[in-house]
């Protein structure tokens, strides 16, 4: 795995400016291709379970990180760390991994929308903490959004996505705007103001959850891969615990 940039160093400050302002950065050539193959292998041998959705082939994975273990070192690799510690400190650590994959046999689109959901190990009734819901097996909740706002997101572009096969698209800077009502989304929609974001297969798109993003349908055959880590960087409160508290350090 090819290193992030030291810290310091130009192309560093640069994405970490740019997150910063923008809510998402883009950094290249995360991944090398030997590591993309063997990745994919990994995941393509991954067992059965109620976390993987198969269809023609495998194209979502939840509860990633505990279900193929080569995840799971990737996300507390030094390759990684360099990524997410400049940002959150070296406390950080791993707490959600999600697949996805559109293919011509599983496809869909996303609406613009904040990730607002974290996994915990059990249901604690604290203020501002709601609704709850169970996906995988696994207990989510929708935290305060300054416990988002604590978090960053890694997506790992496993294949070369373009505006032909359903990229990510962003609002910029709305990350600033805290948790936002469906309402204020769609204000937001009709501005006209959607950027898409293209990655070469081994590149990282960085963002912060509260950024208003969507995808949309693949339109080309083919698999358009995103390995999905979110980090954080200390306990919750109230006795709330990270579903992934395992993982931390």
């Amino acid at each position: 795995m090819r290193a992030a940039p030291a810290t310091g160093g130009g192309l560093q400050a640069n994405w970490m400016d740019a997150l910063a302002a923008d809510g998402l950065a883009h950094i290249p050539g995360v991944l090398t291709a030997a590591e993309i193959a063997a990745l994919v292998r990994a995941l393509d041998g991954a067992p059965l379970s109620e976390s993987i959705r198969r269809k023609s082939g495998t194209y979502a994975i939840r509860n990633l990180l505990e279900v193929v273990p080569e995840i799971a070192r990737l996300a507390t690799g030094p390759e990684l760390r360099s990524i997410v510690e400049p940002v959150l400190g070296p406390k950080a650590f791993a707490v959600r991994g999600i697949l996805f994959d559109k293919t011509p046999g599983a496809n869909w689109k996303v609406p613009l929308h904040q990730d607002l959901t974290i996994a915990v190990v059990r249901r604690i009734e604290l203020p501002g903490f709601g609704p709850w819901s169970l996906k995988a097996g696994t207990l989510h909740v929708q935290p305060p959004a300054e416990v988002l706002e604590r978090m960053l997101s890694v997506r790992l572009h496993l294949d070369e996505c373009d505006t032909l096969n359903g990229p990510l698209r962003v609002i910029y800077r709305t990350h600033l705007q805290g948790r936002l009502t469906s309402s204020a989304i769609d204000v937001l929609r009709r501005s006209g103001k959607i950027t898409e974001c293209m990655a070469a297969a081994g590149d990282a798109l960085v963002m912060r959850p509260l950024l208003v993003h969507a995808s949309s349908l693949s339109r080309r055959p083919g698999h358009r891969r995103v390995v999905h880590l979110d980090f954080a960087a200390g306990p919750l409160p109230g006795g709330l615990e990270w579903a992934l508290s395992a993982l931390q350090g």
